[in-house]
């Protein structure tokens, strides 16, 4: 048996924690710029943030948010797992890197794009920031199931593999994303 702790919700260029609205900026803004608002906003130093993709952004963002008071601090680097999922992987970003390759005449792939061309990146980028080095998982479906990301940290908590771990949904299309992420603790 698990138990729930902070929930962080992303959407609409608006951060809830817990339920409650945390941070905000106009809606006219683009991701991109939501995302620098609200990461100055937290005033974390962490400079590797600014050469990230959109949508390992929108998760270290995320974690960011949902670990500000430090409840992995308590437990061992290999005691903490993540389980995420979305519906694009990073369809984005894969657009973006598709655009400076197709064509002969205008070849230039660049580094920076294409190492973040596969979703579990967000992930490596979370646990890198906040030195975790338990499970994790990413899955891809068409829609969230909550249930079974709890399934899959339940698992590994039953297990003995992790004592916690960061779950939830971290999607972006080139129209719009949501994150939900939340903590879980065995116990």
């Amino acid at each position: 048996m698990s138990s729930k702790g902070n929930h962080i919700t992303i959407k609409e260029n608006k951060i809830f924690r817990n339920g409650e609205l945390f941070f905000e900026t106009e809606r006219e803004r683009s991701l991109k710029d939501f995302l620098k608002t609200a990461w100055k906003a937290l005033k974390v130093k962490y400079p590797k943030f600014y050469k990230m993709d959109e949508i390992s952004k929108l998760g270290m963002l995320a974690a960011e948010v949902l670990l500000m008071d430090e409840p992995q601090k308590s437990l061992a680097e290999e005691e903490v797992g993540v389980v995420l999922s979305n519906a694009h992987a990073t369809l984005v970003t894969d657009i973006n890197h598709w655009n400076t390759v197709k064509e002969d005449d205008n070849f230039f792939p660049s580094p920076a794009v294409f190492v973040y061309t596969l979703p579990n990146i967000m992930i490596g980028e979370i646990c890198i920031k906040h030195k975790l080095k338990g499970e994790n998982a990413f899955f891809i479906a068409e829609e969230y199931n909550e249930a079974l990301v709890r399934q899959h940290i339940n698992l590994l908590m039953a297990q003995n593999k992790i004592k916690a771990a960061i779950g939830g949904w971290v999607d972006q299309s080139e129209k719009e994303y949501l994150a939900e992420m939340f903590w879980e603790t065995k116990g």
